[in-house]
């Protein structure tokens, strides 16, 4: 059957009018699956709609177009504000370094010091004597106090301090052979005094006397045998400034530029900048005092006396810093204000002496 009518209206097929509309029935009613296609869903369009590019009204997909577009029933969120970050906690300001004792006070007890020191030497020898036994005398309190107060140790006093005066004195008026007669005298004398006490405690009490009779007035004793010769005030003067000079280089330079500890565990306060400047400082002081105070000095042994001389003093100062530490105290005693006590003037200066005395005799004889 050759019909391409299909679905035409009443009166519009070539079978005319008389053949009435097409009988209901599956050969009408069934479209070739071919020709089946779904009906497209058309999405909402919303208020105002959305214009192609012909002007005409065009439907927006109900999902978003793009990655970055955001439905219009679930509207963004607004991004939190990024949190600012903290200010920078304000620096510190740097503290200026301090000295550490009353400067002020320091420098007015030295000059006086100074002042007697000169005055007795230069006035009056035997004078001069006098202001050593009567330091030794003190210094020697300051130690066995001490000790008693911070180990229980009683070195006994009283001999140590008669012995130690005896000493200066023997070593000025009979040369190196009387002090150490003497020094032998004050450590018997020690032995025998602490036997009027209980046994317990014997040994550290007379082995710590016998080393404060070697620590202060023996020492000390290389003083007075600076005195004996003919230009002894000068020799005694050139000693005395190269160790305040090694020690003032070595406050200065260290407080300036110092950084690298040089004994941490016993003097924290003591660098190796501070070292080079004490030997600097009193290398070339020992240049000039030996060229023109000793007799007969000359500049360069005066470079070899400044170098010792930085070294022992640097040695003693540093060992009476591990006895203070022994002991628990910063100072050994109160008596010179800016300074602590005599045996922290006499801590430098006491081992300075033999090295002094030493090395002028070798340059210069002892006469």
């Amino acid at each position: 059957m050759n019909d391409s009518s299909w679905g035409a209206p009443a009166g519009s097929g070539r079978g005319g009018p008389d053949q009435g509309p097409a009988p209901a029935g599956p050969a009408y009613d069934r479209q070739p699956s071919a020709q089946t296609r779904p009906m497209p869903i058309v999405p909402d369009v919303p208020a105002g709609g959305f214009q192609d590019g012909h002007g005409r009204g065009a439907a927006h997909p109900s999902g978003p177009l793009f990655r970055d577009e955001t439905p219009h029933e679930h509207p963004q969120e607004p991004m939190p504000s990024p949190t600012p970050p903290p200010p920078p906690a304000p620096t510190a300001p740097r503290q200026k370094k301090s000295a550490g004792r009353n400067l002020g006070a320091a420098i007015g007890v030295g000059v006086g010091l100074g002042a007697v020191i000169i005055a007795s030497l230069y006035i009056w020898a035997p004078a001069f004597i006098g202001v050593i036994a009567v330091a030794v005398v003190v210094g020697l309190w300051e130690l066995t106090s001490r000790l008693q107060e911070r180990k229980g140790i009683k070195a006994p006093l009283v001999p140590l301090a008669v012995g130690g005066a005896a000493m200066v004195v023997a070593g000025y008026v009979r040369g190196a052979e009387g002090a150490w007669v003497a020094m032998a005298l004050t450590a018997l004398a020690v032995l025998v005094w602490r036997m009027t006490e209980p046994p317990e405690g014997y040994l550290k009490d007379v082995t710590a006397g016998v080393f404060a009779a070697f620590y202060v007035p023996f020492l000390a004793t290389f003083v007075a045998l600076l005195l004996t010769a003919d230009d002894g005030p000068q020799r005694v003067l050139t000693f005395l400034i190269l160790t305040v000079v090694s020690d003032t280089g070595a406050y200065a330079v260290g407080w300036r530029f110092g950084k690298h500890k040089l004994a941490p565990r016993i003097s924290p306060g003591k660098t190796r900048e501070g070292l080079v400047g004490a030997v600097a400082f009193a290398m070339a002081a020992g240049a000039l005092c030996m060229e023109f105070m000793i007799d007969e000095g000359a500049w360069w042994q005066g470079l070899i006396l400044g170098l010792a001389v930085a070294a022992s003093a640097t040695l003693g100062d540093l060992g009476e810093s591990m006895i203070k530490r022994d002991l628990g105290i910063k100072d050994m005693g109160t008596l010179l204000p800016g300074h602590g006590g005599i045996m922290d003037r006499l801590d430098s200066l006491l081992p300075t002496a033999p090295v002094v005395w030493l090395l002028l005799a070798l340059f210069v004889g002892t006469s």
